[in-house]
């Protein structure tokens, strides 16, 4: 077992410190009180819970490379959507995100050059077709069939510029 790198984190932890001065969240359950889960993308430029007017306690968030609906993101909705009372999804990758820019076999070269790292054996499940994609993860979330019934999901695609989601018909 490792030491925990102080000096590394050191800033976050002097943040936390300040942050439970005014800690205001104890209130709260692990339930989505407005019902919502949001799959975006780990892009910082995305505060996902602002995007919809919500705060804290609101709703699920769940973040990867490109917003893409995966076996873990499926796993996690399961849970939501029986435990932790969400009856909504809205899938939400992002404008002017690399995951939507080019394909596989660019991101395997791109790190194998840039980094020397053969990273083949990993599916980072690019697209250019952003659309595309999202249609596809949307029905593949409205057809699973471990999430709970009644559930409703919808696409979006959240501009990075502008602040606007734009909804999209899959």
């Amino acid at each position: 077992m490792g030491t925990f790198p102080k000096d590394a984190f050191q800033d976050l932890i002097a943040a936390n410190d300040e942050y439970v001065n005014s800690f205001k969240y104890s209130e709260l359950t692990g339930r989505a009180q407005k019902g919502l889960a949001i799959v975006t993308c780990m892009d910082s430029r995305i505060n996902p819970l602002s995007v919809v007017g919500m705060r804290s306690g609101d709703a699920k968030i769940l973040r990867n490379a490109g917003a893409r609906v995966t076996e873990d993101v499926l796993r996690t909705l399961v849970l939501a959507t029986y435990l932790l009372n969400v009856n909504r999804i809205l899938i939400m990758p992002h404008t002017d995100c690399l995951m939507a820019q080019g394909s596989e076999s660019d991101i395997h070269a791109l790190l194998e050059k840039d980094f020397g790292v053969d990273t083949r054996s990993l599916e980072f499940k690019t697209t250019t077709d952003q659309v595309g994609a999202l249609t596809t993860d949307v029905t593949r979330v409205r057809s699973y069939p471990f999430l709970r019934e009644g559930i409703t999901v919808g696409g979006a695609i959240y501009d990075v510029k502008t602040g606007t989601i734009k909804p999209v018909d899959c």
